[in-house]
């Protein structure tokens, strides 16, 4: 009952994974592709920094699991890890990104025992109190996998790394990583990038504009033509003679306009007093009949739609609408919601209890590493908002919780502690005493019954 039969049904030989059909993204060829489509193509490389700006400027907090004491040390503690890393948190979220690109994203953990501020960095820490820390939590490059270590159930139980300088074949186990993937279907550890569905268009246009850049040339250059005696053309011709032949073949095809341009010809006639030898430029007339333009724009289209980010393109094409531009990029902020929540998850289920655990710090609870939102709400719709349902008689405030979100969607300063202290004191003078709140004679309300004196006087209320 509790063992396992089947199979996620991953097709892979040893440590490869063979689940593509394309040869050209299996393996490091993917690698290499997917790097090209991000460094070199400018709708790809715009999508790319876009989600990498906006996940690194939102807010990653560790949050208690309850108000408890306990669940407050621990959250404090998470807090300080995350703080106390030879890099910042937001730099590793910006390397964990790249499994966008390469649909996974490989980081082994590197602890270190916090002993306070020493010159060795293996142990260098803002505390000193002895606990175990993260230090830092550096990527494996991708271009560095040779092969995957499976277990017996088909789970990743490490990676075999082949990497400069020494280019060492060295495992680097699961229990001392963290694997960030786009996908986990079929439990592939190697993901799917969100670049695979615009494969096809990069490749085209990426085609389209080396034939474009080809033609403009031409068109400014004009078509080389030369000419030369028929024999040298001949199969029996002399060995000088092809040497004639192959130095003009070459001429005709490396033929440039910019300030290198110029052609020396043998001044060379026939019997009839006819040149020899000439060179010249054919120019082409008319028009296109296919627009490349147009070509080159919808393929750009196409690689953006695949990322839920073609309103990057919007104002480009003469076209589209306010409405519109909200609608779409209220979808993509959804989606990068979702990658922030994912990327947070892999944290809350393998790292955090693992660092507890190497403390021997017994937690029933664990605190959680939260992603804050990309999109904060609207100011002016959260307004008018609160004004609509307090005028149907619904009471917001006082509110500490709900003072404290807007404030923060607002981007105003926190309550200080001296302003909370003293809203509390109002709060407790304005509820009768029955509830809680401070009797007459101690600064309380007067609810026109007079005080207990008077009542234990025999005059009532």
């Amino acid at each position: 009952m509790y063992g396992e039969l089947g199979s996620t049904g991953l097709r892979r030989f040893g440590g490869y994974v063979d689940e593509e059909f394309l040869p050209q993204l299996k393996g490091r060829k993917a690698v290499a592709i997917y790097n090209e489509m991000h460094s070199n193509d400018p709708v790809v490389g715009a999508v790319v920094f876009a989600v990498d700006m906006l996940l690194r400027q939102i807010s990653w907090r560790a949050e208690p699991h309850s108000a408890s004491f306990e669940d407050q040390r621990t959250a404090m503690f998470l807090e300080e890890c995350m703080n106390d890393m030879s890099h910042t948190f937001e730099d590793l979220v910006s390397e964990i990104l790249s499994m966008l690109v390469y649909g996974w994203s490989w980081h082994e953990v590197v602890y270190k025992r916090r002993i306070g501020d020493v010159r060795n960095p293996r142990f260098r820490s803002k505390f000193n109190d002895g606990y175990v820390g993260w230090r830092k939590m550096p990527i494996r490059a991708q271009e560095t996998l040779h092969e995957w270590d499976f277990g017996d159930d088909g789970g990743v139980d490490g990676m075999y790394q082949v990497a400069p300088p020494d280019y060492q074949m060295t495992r680097i186990p699961i229990e001392k990583s963290l694997l960030f993937r786009t996908s986990i279907h079929k439990n592939n550890p190697e993901g799917n990038s969100i670049l695979r569905n615009a494969y096809r268009p990069w490749y085209y246009k990426k085609r389209l504009e080396e034939v474009e850049g080809i033609g403009i040339e031409r068109d400014l250059a004009g078509l080389p033509v030369a000419k030369i005696p028929a024999k040298m053309l001949h199969p029996n011709a002399s060995p000088d003679e092809r040497a004639v032949a192959d130095a003009f073949k070459k001429m005709v095809r490396n033929v440039r306009r910019d300030e290198q341009e110029g052609l020396v010809l043998p001044e060379e006639y026939d019997d009839n007093g006819n040149p020899l030898y000439s060179f010249e430029l054919l120019s082409s007339g008319g028009s296109r009949q296919i627009n490349i333009d147009q070509a080159i724009t919808r393929y750009e289209q196409r690689i953006a739609m695949t990322v839920l980010a073609d309103f990057i393109l919007l104002g480009h094409e003469q076209t589209g609408s306010y409405a519109l531009s909200v609608n779409k990029t209220g979808i993509f902020r959804t989606a990068l919601n979702a990658w922030g929540t994912a990327i947070a998850e892999v944290f809350n289920r393998h790292e955090i209890p693992r660092l507890f655990d190497l403390n021997g710090w017994r937690v029933a609870n664990y605190p959680r590493i939260v992603a804050g939102e990309v999109d904060p709400p609207d100011i002016s719709e959260l307004g008018q908002f609160i004004t609509q349902i307090t005028n149907s008689g619904m009471t917001l405030f006082p509110d500490p919780e709900l003072e404290g979100f807007i404030r923060d969607a607002a981007k105003l300063p926190p309550k200080s502690d001296e302003a909370e202290m003293l809203q509390q004191q109002m709060q407790q003078q304005a509820m009768p005493p029955e509830m809680g709140g401070m009797p007459p004679e101690m600064g309380g309300p007067d609810d026109g019954f007079g005080s207990f004196d008077e009542f234990d006087q025999g005059q009532g209320y």
